[in-house]
């Protein structure tokens, strides 16, 4: 498709909402995955309205043109990347809070709100919206749907499409549906909300979300343990939980990560530690008492050293170590391949172990950090990028992780979604029937395959 291809659309769109610069095109056409080929779209269009973007969507299934639905292009998955020939739709500007609804505790949402704006504006009316990925300060809750997006208060609070309770979809020929409901209860028909959360813009575009709050909950109280081995932090996990205990946040830092952060911030943390366990209770008068618990725990599992932190201040100075960890990967000098894989929490010692001998067979740093109260670690290979054998050997190390995922039955990702990065894996994490029926859904709501094509399927037999 050319600039004079689109003249059309541009006509058919208000005026300010398609352009074609090549700088323009040239700074929206990749999220922040590494090894996703990002294409040259023809056109950038910014919907302003649920209209614009069915309009844009009813064009582009007439004249065949593939369409990349766009959020903050804060992705780590290539899902955003641009195809050669298409349309980017970005929706930042559909940016509206809608509605707050103190009684329902719902609102109502377009999906270039900012997750970490949205959540400051509910705690403003005494609500909690738990889903809080690292990137909440920069990613938007459409995108955080189109990835099903986590966090690190998932173990208690569950992931973004928990919180989802309708939405309102353009689909791929440009009619609006609104899926889902703004009751606490509601089963009729297919669970068309939950199909859509998580499909990465390969189903519908998402225009409106409409999400569960929880009442604000007390400040929470921290308390941070050091392990000499990697197997003693992972056996206070499960020890602690097994108890009983759900804690809003659970962390593990291993040492190279510990070491990285260390570099750019210096916590006062101890030498010589395997991993790193951070904890959080939101519970109030009971959060002393979850936090004696977890140190009673780490102790009897080896733990070097304990820190529980006596008030909220202190324990966000603690909670800085875990926020920071992207920072000091930047600040390695050297180019990151995040992985994202999620497996029964029993197996974390053998995933966590099992970074070691490959990031010597292959030769490159393995760092990892993740949620371990719910089994879902991020793996990070640093490499040099300006070296083509070691980047090689970097590919190499991110599928022998994805590998090793799958054998300790696990899953190839738990919150960063498939896009382009994984669509070979979520073939190996599949069965044939599975994939022929997701593959179904996409011809059937998708016919003439305009949305984000390439993404998350991979390519049939």
């Amino acid at each position: 498709m050319t600039a004079t291809d689109v003249h059309p659309l541009r006509e058919l769109l208000p005026d300010g909402s398609v352009f074609d610069d090549a700088d323009v095109l040239e700074a929206h056409r990749r999220d922040r995955a590494t090894f996703c080929p990002a294409g040259t779209p023809s056109v950038l269009v910014r919907a302003r309205s649920t209209e614009d973007v069915a309009t844009t969507l009813r064009w582009a299934n007439e004249n065949r043109v593939p369409v990349v639905p766009q959020g903050a292009r804060s992705g780590l998955s290539g899902a955003a990347n641009a195809i050669d020939g298409c349309i980017l739709l970005s929706l930042e500007k559909m940016d509206a809070i809608l509605e707050i609804d103190t009684e329902e505790q719902i609102a109502v949402v377009q999906p270039g709100v900012v997750n970490g704006v949205f959540a400051a504006k509910a705690g403003e009316h005494g609500l909690f919206y738990p889903p809080d990925p690292g990137s909440r300060s920069i990613s938007t809750i459409g995108g955080n749907v189109a990835t099903n997006a986590g966090g690190m208060c998932c173990v208690k609070y569950g992931v973004t499409g928990d919180f989802v309770r309708g939405l309102e979809v353009v689909l791929a020929d440009g009619r609006v549906m609104r899926t889902g409901r703004r009751t606490a209860k509601g089963v009729a028909g297919y669970d068309l909300t939950r199909l859509i959360v998580g499909s990465e813009g390969t189903l519908g575009v998402v225009t409106e979300i409409t999400v569960a709050l929880r009442p604000a909950t007390a400040q929470p109280l921290t308390a941070v343990a050091f392990f000499p081995t990697i197997a003693d932090a992972a056996r206070t996990v499960a020890g602690y939980l097994g108890e009983g205990y759900r804690p809003s946040v659970l962390e593990f830092m291993d040492a190279p990560t510990v070491h990285a952060v260390q570099r750019i911030a210096d916590l006062g943390f101890p030498d010589g530690v395997a991993g790193m366990l951070l904890v959080q209770s939101d519970r109030g008068d009971a959060a002393p008492g979850d936090l004696a618990a977890f140190e009673r725990v780490a102790r009897s599992f080896a733990a070097t050293e304990v820190v529980v932190a006596d008030d909220p201040a202190e324990g966000e100075l603690l909670m800085q170590a875990r926020r920071l960890v992207g920072d000091a990967h930047e600040k390695l000098g050297l180019a990151t391949l995040v992985d994202d894989v999620c497996v029964p929490r029993r197996r974390l010692v053998d995933l966590v172990e099992g970074l070691t001998p490959i990031a010597e067979r292959y030769r490159v740093q393995v760092l990892c950090a993740g949620h371990a109260g719910d089994g879902n670690m991020h793996p990070v290979v640093a490499f040099d990028s300006s070296d083509p054998e070691e980047s090689a050997r970097a590919q190499q190390a991110f599928d022998a992780i994805m590998a090793l995922g799958l054998e300790l039955g696990g899953t190839i990702t738990g919150e960063h979604g498939v896009g382009h990065l994984k669509r070979r894996w979520l073939g190996e994490e599949l069965d044939e029937a599975g994939l022929w029926s997701q593959r179904a859904i996409k011809n059937a709501l998708d016919p003439r395959n305009i949305l984000n094509p390439g993404r998350v399927l991979p390519d049939a037999g």
